[in-house]
């Protein structure tokens, strides 16, 4: 594994990054889009399962995340302007530093929960250079929901300001997605089935930490663009893109907001949209008691298209 880092574009921050690479000549990357409070190098089992399959695998600490903070107090702040593309031309500048050595090789990117809607959004503006998209842990919300939740956001931030870290707002968030794993063992059950993968994401200082009303702004304002009509038409039709995720998920509404994105792929005539709902398992499919065959339903998509 080797550490990357580089200037974000709010113009005050170092982004950190990861790269894994293959022992032997890689035949593609892929790029991984993390979730929120969590950070890239959690994903270190499945990038050395790419690299084993001869692929690069590359992700970065969003701002707000991981190594990209300069103390505990900026976690789950993103950026002052509270704008969302920042994190999104973040992401797109990992792709051309590694690019400068990986070279032409095709390119794949996966975004996991937030970091899903994020590459919803990224596939919208850069996805003609892609061969193919990965959906994971993703769903669907209204407009109204949306524009309901940043009300709120704003109205909180109004009293108590940006870095405020509302309980009523993480309460309205994510206050029952722990409701249908009763009894819970802790308040992370809905991650996953798998007790070691809750157990060490609630022992991980950078896991699981309260969110910014600034962090929540730009979680909603991108979950937003991602669901808007004028975000999905704009992915490239030829672009191949998979969705996954667990049938137990809360984030994706338990299947239905996954089959819903899904199917406003299809509406908005992107070609090749398929999606794989995974029995009894939650949202960190990655880390849920199926992740083999996870890893290696993502690397046959990712085989398929590479020789498509």
């Amino acid at each position: 594994m080797q550490d990357v880092y580089y200037p974000s574009k709010d113009g005050k921050n170092t982004i950190h990054a990861v790269v894994w690479k293959p022992e032997g000549e890689a035949r593609g990357v892929v790029q991984l889009i993390h979730g929120m409070c969590e950070y890239a190098s959690r994903y270190a089992p499945f990038a050395e399962f790419l690299n084993k399959n001869g692929f690069i695998v590359c992700a970065d600490d969003h701002l707000g995340h991981g190594l990209s903070v300069k103390s505990a107090d900026d976690l789950g702040y993103f950026n002052d302007r509270r704008d969302y593309s920042v994190t999104v031309e973040d992401i797109h500048e990992l792709k051309l530093i590694v690019q400068k050595e990986s070279g032409d090789l095709p390119w794949f990117v996966l975004g996991h929960s937030m970091g899903s809607f994020f590459c919803r959004k990224y596939i919208s503006v850069y996805g003609g250079e892609f061969k193919g998209s990965i959906i994971m842990g993703s769903g669907f919300k209204s407009k109204a929901t949306l524009n309901t939740a940043l009300f709120m956001v704003k109205l909180n931030a109004a009293f108590f300001g940006w870095r405020n870290r509302s309980k009523t707002i993480k309460k309205l968030a994510f206050g029952s997605y722990n409701k249908k794993f009763k009894p819970a063992r802790t308040g992370n059950d809905w991650l996953s089935k798998n007790h070691d993968n809750v157990d060490a994401y609630e022992k991980d200082r950078l896991c699981g930490f309260d969110f910014t009303n600034n962090g929540y702004y730009i979680l909603f304002s991108v979950i937003k663009q991602a669901c808007s009509k004028k975000v999905i038409k704009a992915v490239p039709k030829d672009l191949p893109v998979y969705f996954v995720a667990g049938d137990k998920d809360p984030v994706g509404d338990y299947g239905k907001g996954v089959i819903k994105a899904c199917n406003k792929f299809h509406k908005a005539g992107v070609k090749d949209v398929s999606i794989t709902l995974y029995d009894d398992c939650r949202h960190e499919i990655l880390n849920d008691v199926c992740k083999e065959q996870v890893q290696d339903d993502i690397l046959a998509f990712i085989t398929e298209k590479l020789n498509g």
